[in-house]
């Protein structure tokens, strides 16, 4: 089966791209990287021609509201009518946990209309949301950082690595279209503040870590369960304080 990967060169993607090719699948890794621009349209077609599957995991280079609205639209409109033209028979995207309660965040916005305009396409489809990755702690911290203070809102957070996401977005590929979306999560529930703070402290770094309940996350401010999973959600198996030490 041919499996096309946009977003094939990135962090999901090429473990995907990985995944899939093990167990017997053309995987094809489809990014600027390899003259495939969804956002202009360069290369689409023809990387599409003859692919049973397309996934999507490409991200946009920009996460200014405006400009990465434009991303997630132009890019899925692109592909959608690629992928259709092309005759693919399952069209599976990543997408985020919580993308419908936080609205005035920007980029759970653009992947919200990403979803939408999948649903509404027609095609067989599977959506997989997942948690934020064991990977962006540290980008997540940076992000709330003012001075030398970090400021975290003390909710739920259940993080997941990479390695399951890309497992279950492989498996999403080969199986049978959900028609609907799958949640998927780390094993642990943590503190958010209180998590940010063990990894800050494990690192050695100054930096202090305040529970803010109203520190805004990407823009919008956070409720208990804005990043967890509901009921019924994949739990993975890897939990993060055994990948945080392999990484130390």
């Amino acid at each position: 089966m041919k499996v096309v990967v946009v977003g094939g060169t990135g962090l999901i993607g090429s473990k995907v791209v990985r995944n899939l090719s093990d167990h017997g699948h053309e995987a094809v890794a489809a990014s600027p990287n390899t003259g495939v621009n969804t956002l202009t349209g360069e290369g689409v077609a023809e990387v599409l021609q003859g692919a049973q599957v397309v996934v999507d995991v490409s991200n946009s280079p920009s996460f200014e509201d405006e400009a990465v609205m434009h991303f997630f639209r132009t890019c899925t409109t692109n592909l959608l009518k690629a992928a259709a033209d092309a005759g693919v028979r399952h069209y599976v995207a990543l997408s985020i946990v919580g993308t419908d309660r936080l609205p005035e965040n920007g980029y759970f916005r653009a992947k919200l209309a990403q979803e939408e305009l999948i649903k509404e396409s027609g095609l067989p489809y599977s959506v997989v949301h997942a948690t934020q990755f064991f990977e962006f702690m540290n980008g997540i911290a940076d992000s709330a950082t003012d001075g030398d203070t970090v400021r975290i809102a003390p909710v739920k957070f259940q993080p997941i690595h990479s390695d399951d996401v890309a497992a279950v977005v492989s498996r999403t590929a080969a199986g049978t279209p959900l028609d609907g979306t799958v949640e998927i999560a780390g094993p642990d529930t943590f503190r958010f503040d209180e998590m940010v703070r063990d990894v800050l402290t494990a690192q050695n770094d100054p930096r202090t870590v305040v529970a803010d309940p109203r520190a805004p996350y990407f823009g919008s401010e956070l409720e208990e369960n804005s990043l967890v999973p509901g009921a019924g959600a994949q739990l993975a198996g890897t939990r993060f304080a055994d990948w945080f030490a392999r990484q130390q």
